[in-house]
């Protein structure tokens, strides 16, 4: 067993753990038995094999098989324990980001902020570019929710029963609100995969969010233009009515252009480089004052006290009422607490990798993908199929997030290139091609919930299989693949 020290990028001192005892095979023991587990959950249980937990504690046991298989290999329980500490630390900041996305969610919905947002997202639909107009739409929502399924489940659904009705096909309108909604779910702020990714990689939200765009925005480029020439080429009947849902919104909710300063304001400090806890904080409060001054029935139903309504929308699953069952759906937040599996799974991913790391396997598995993927296309190429993969076996978009993320960061690292690179791949290959997969979570709930199989909407989801094409074709071209920026000590 060796340790040795190394600058990050940050200038900070990393311990190395390789263990020369440990072979290959050894080293991918509790890989296998952690997929094959989570094969076996998924599949034959439902994802139900151990509660609503059950991922959570497939990574533990995977942890624990680790530490077994390093006592077996002439490793301490100290040196496993310190990198378990040393991981389960390294997440702190993410996850006091997370705590703040889920206050920003309750405190956005009661502001009006989400209200206003769906509101004039609704009206730009138009028979003649309804395709493009999806996209644009699922867009606008999913950034402000940061979920593509609550996206889906509510305009979504409220997208194709229009669509339907001009006579389009349900799989274009399918693959333009998919699209549309993963473009937003990857670059919203408030997204847990968006969250997740770079606390995986070692990067922060935002530099992440803003080397995505690199990638992201000439996919969705294309898929818009791809959208608008379908929807020209239709043969459209009928009209898209939605005033009902628009007099419901002007019922509930005091609508205006003035409550966009609150997230423009956000934006502005993300511009200028503002620490994310403080840019984010600084929404939580702005928008609890404007749910005050403009939505005072909205906090007056949630509890008398404006101080414990304020407390309610910020740590707690809250909702607003409306005569729309779409809306209903939609105007609906869980506060903080509803981050905390998410929080759970990266604690429990940070035991299985600091295990990993503390046996040495990490360092094992790294020089071999190396020996493989011996250019910087090579890495790239080999993190987009382990995430594909997991989506394929495990079924489940967040494990394709954080297993790759654990076991590529150190073969990022050495091959000099900086962790917003492994970040985006995460997302560019994981967050957006579990939807694809008709067994996946993503793939299943989907397509019950839009009513339209994944064979029927795959070919026009066209953002989801193309970004990893995309992640590719730039790290094949080398544009903009940043390096690591090391210090001279």
């Amino acid at each position: 067993m060796a340790r040795h020290e190394k600058k990050t990028n940050k200038g900070l001192i990393e311990k190395i753990v390789e263990n020369k005892e440990l072979n290959l095979w050894e080293s991918l023991i509790p890989v296998v038995l952690l997929v094959g587990l989570l094969f076996y959950n998924i599949i034959f249980k439902e994802g139900e094999w151990f509660g609503g937990f059950s991922n959570h504690y497939i990574l533990l046991f995977g942890g624990l098989v680790a530490a077994v298989v390093g006592l077996f290999n002439a490793t301490s329980l100290d040196i496993i324990a310190t990198e378990i500490f040393n991981n389960l630390k390294s997440v702190f900041l993410p996850i006091l980001i997370l705590l703040l996305v889920g206050a920003l969610t309750g405190t956005w919905l009661f502001s009006g902020i989400i209200p206003a947002m769906v509101y004039y997202g609704l009206q730009i639909l138009n028979p003649s570019i309804f395709l493009p107009a999806c996209i644009l739409i699922a867009i606008v929502i999913s950034i402000a929710t940061g979920s593509s399924w609550t996206t889906s489940a509510t305009v979504g659904i409220a997208l194709i029963g229009i669509g339907s009705a001009l006579g389009i096909d349900t799989g274009m309108i399918a693959g333009a609100v998919i699209s549309g909604a993963y473009f937003g779910d990857k670059m919203s702020p408030l997204s847990d995969t968006t969250n997740l990714a770079p606390a995986m990689a070692g990067t922060d939200l935002f530099t992440h969010i803003k080397y995505m765009t690199i990638t992201t925005v000439p996919t969705i480029l294309i898929t818009l233009i791809v959208f608008t020439f379908l929807s020209l080429t239709q043969d459209t009947t009928g009209s898209a009515d939605i005033s009902g849902l628009l007099q419901v919104m002007d019922e509930t909710f005091y609508i205006s252009p003035v409550l966009f300063l609150v997230p423009a304001v956000v934006i502005v400090m993300i511009i200028f480089k503002v620490k994310p806890l403080l840019a984010l904080g600084s929404g939580v409060v702005l928008a609890a004052i404007f749910a005050y001054i403009f939505q005072k029935d909205a906090v007056a139903s949630l509890d008398p006290s404006s101080v414990t309504a304020f407390a309610k929308m910020i740590f707690t699953e809250t909702s607003i009422t409306t005569s729309d069952e779409t809306l209903n759906e939609l105007f609906n937040a869980k506060g903080m607490m509803g981050m905390w599996r998410t929080i759970a799974l990266i604690l429990s991913a940070m035991v299985f990798g600091g295990a990993m790391d503390g046996i040495g396997a990490l360092a094992r598995i790294t020089k071999s993908l190396l020996s493989v993927a011996k250019s910087t296309f090579g890495l790239f190429a080999s993190t987009v199929s382990s995430c594909i993969g997991l989506n394929i076996v495990a079924s489940d978009q967040y494990l394709a997030l954080v297993v790759p993320g654990k076991m590529f960061k150190q073969a990022f690292e050495d091959k000099g290139l900086a962790p917003e690179n492994l970040s985006r791949t995460l997302e560019d290959s994981g967050t957006v091609t579990s939807v694809l997969i008709p067994w996946n979570t993503c793939g299943a709930y989907q397509s019950g919930v839009l009513g339209v199989n994944v064979v029927d909407y795959f070919a026009y989801a066209i953002f989801n299989w193309l970004s990893p094409i995309v992640t590719l074709i730039v790290a094949g071209f080398n544009i903009k693949i940043r390096q690591l920026v090391r210090k001279t000590y």
